[in-house]
């Protein structure tokens, strides 16, 4: 990701790729490379995979180069961005101004209620779902009207505090952001549904063209 950020030029190597995952972290390392891997899978249909911060950034992306809100960004990075399109919610600006960072978190599992016709609720075969959460950060509620309207789905939300959980992209292989953390449910054997889709999706674009479902 730092690589992207001091040569953007690199980028298409990517095309090199079956599927791109952006994983959870924290911080500013190697966010605005991130952010321009995401662009190009966007752009150029490559399959992607967000996971928490991956799907912040994914986010932050869509709110840049397809809403035309420069410069927006999770105030993770950037606490005075104009475009606030990723932030804490109230009670964890409380802990995170007294310092109490071990209580600023939304952990543990919290139900996801699924959007019919996604990829999301295809994969699940379920309207109502449990997932593991870790983060701080969430999808600014004050801009999913906007997102939404230049074509960002909603895929998922949490019923009891209408707190944005999956993201996806229509008319595209596969990009798909989850705000809670899938890999912490998936095995070997019993892989989580969201990953053996994506898995699906790299392997039709590693096919020859004339063999893709």
């Amino acid at each position: 990701a730092e690589r992207y950020e001091r040569n953007p030029r690199a980028l298409p190597e990517l095309k090199e790729y079956q599927g791109i995952i952006v994983p959870g972290g924290f911080g500013a390392r190697g966010v605005e490379g991130k952010i321009k891997t995401i662009e190009f899978c966007r752009k150029n249909k490559i399959p992607y995979f967000g996971l928490c911060y991956g799907l912040q950034l994914a986010v932050v992306e869509f709110a840049r180069n397809v809403c035309g809100m420069q410069r927006a960004h999770t105030t993770e990075v950037d606490p005075k961005t104009k475009y606030p399109v990723i932030h804490t919610l109230p009670e964890q600006m409380v802990n995170i101004h007294e310092k109490r960072m071990g209580g600023s978190m939304r952990l543990g599992a919290y139900t996801c209620q699924l959007k019919t016709n996604t990829k999301s609720f295809k994969a699940y075969g379920a309207k109502l779902i449990t997932e593991r959460h870790r983060h701080r950060y969430e999808v600014n509620n004050d801009f999913r009207d906007i997102l939404e309207k230049k074509g960002l789905v909603f895929a998922g939300v949490n019923p009891e505090r209408n707190l944005v959980e999956i993201i996806e992209l229509k008319n595209h292989p596969f990009f798909v952001g989850t705000q809670f953390h899938p890999e912490f449910k998936s095995r070997p054997l019993s892989p989580h549904p969201l990953f053996r889709e994506f898995i699906k999706a790299a392997i039709q674009r590693q096919l020859p063209s004339k063999n893709r479902v």
